[in-house]
């Protein structure tokens, strides 16, 4: 990762005066820092890049930048920053959220997003479990996963963020570990380039009410070099290993984005002449 040296900007310009208020220990101190470097890494001006978040710990990201931000409403952050970005197509757009606000009520807008292919980052901080509200089983709490609220584990099968991401055909698919810091902030900056949707799941433990530090930390393990990330069944194999937790970019292909898309439309339909409304309406009598 040569970048990792080669940050041009310094941290220190994206950092807000607002008191980081995470619990102590938890994941996303480390995603926080990985943005910061991404960030100086990819020369980004605040004044010209968004962050927008949803519900839970991760929505208080973007305060903690001096970058604009939007901390919406449940479960709405990738329309939020889909409609931010088609508005003023300038603008770098990061959406971030956790595994409840993206995969339970938001749950519907993660495909639509990833077909649409609107060029943003959509960072979502997996702690598998909800947080703010003490320990109820989250979207991604696996079967086996004990917490205080879930003293015999939870009831639902769990879902895997990069299955979804695969199956709904992201030009763009990731994962990072918010224990491999270096590794995080490259992927960030890889995102951040990649022209479309592009989805980057970091597992990012809750210390206090699911801590998977210790599970994580032994065994993730980074994708083999020798993967092809154009190769999407190969991506699929890595996805379904029972045995490891894969780190690092599964899958990567160039598709137009959504703007460029509707240009090509609006070209098309200007290339047909001026529009006479009084015959539009005649059709429909």
């Amino acid at each position: 990762m040569p970048e990792i040296s080669q940050i041009k900007a310094k941290t220190e310009n994206y950092k807000s005066t607002v008191p980081v208020t995470w619990c102590p220990g938890c994941g996303d101190f480390s995603v926080l820092h990985a943005v910061y470097k991404a960030m100086g890494i990819l020369s980004l001006d605040p004044k010209d890049t968004v962050i927008a978040s949803g519900i839970g710990c991760s929505g208080r990201l973007p305060i903690f930048t001096t970058c604009y931000g939007f901390h919406g409403v449940h479960g709405r952050v990738l329309p939020t920053a889909t409609g931010i970005k088609l508005a003023n197509p300038k603008l770098h757009v990061f959406a971030v959220g956790g595994d409840g606000d993206g995969l339970a009520i938001g749950g519907g807008h993660f495909p639509h997003a990833a077909r649409r292919n609107v060029d943003i980052t959509y960072i979502m901080l997996d702690n598998s479990i909800y947080g703010l509200t003490k320990g109820q089983a989250s979207p991604t709490t696996g079967k086996n996963s004990s917490a205080r609220s879930l003293p015999y584990g939870a009831a639902e099968d769990n879902l895997n963020p990069i299955g979804l991401a695969l199956a709904y055909n992201a030009s763009f698919v990731a994962r990072g570990f918010s224990g491999q810091l270096n590794q995080l902030i490259d992927l960030i900056v890889r995102a951040a380039r990649h022209p479309g949707f592009s989805f980057l799941h970091v597992i990012s433990p809750c210390v206090v009410f699911n801590n998977t530090y210790p599970y994580y930390s032994k065994n993730v393990t980074m994708i083999p070099d020798s993967h092809d990330p154009k190769n999407k069944l190969a991506a699929l194999d890595l996805w379904q290993d029972p045995d490891k937790t894969y780190i690092g970019v599964f899958h990567e292909v160039i598709r137009d984005s959504y703007a460029k898309r509707t240009e090509k439309i609006i070209d098309i339909a200007q290339s047909k002449g001026k529009g006479d409304m009084n015959f539009l309406l005649d059709s429909f009598r």
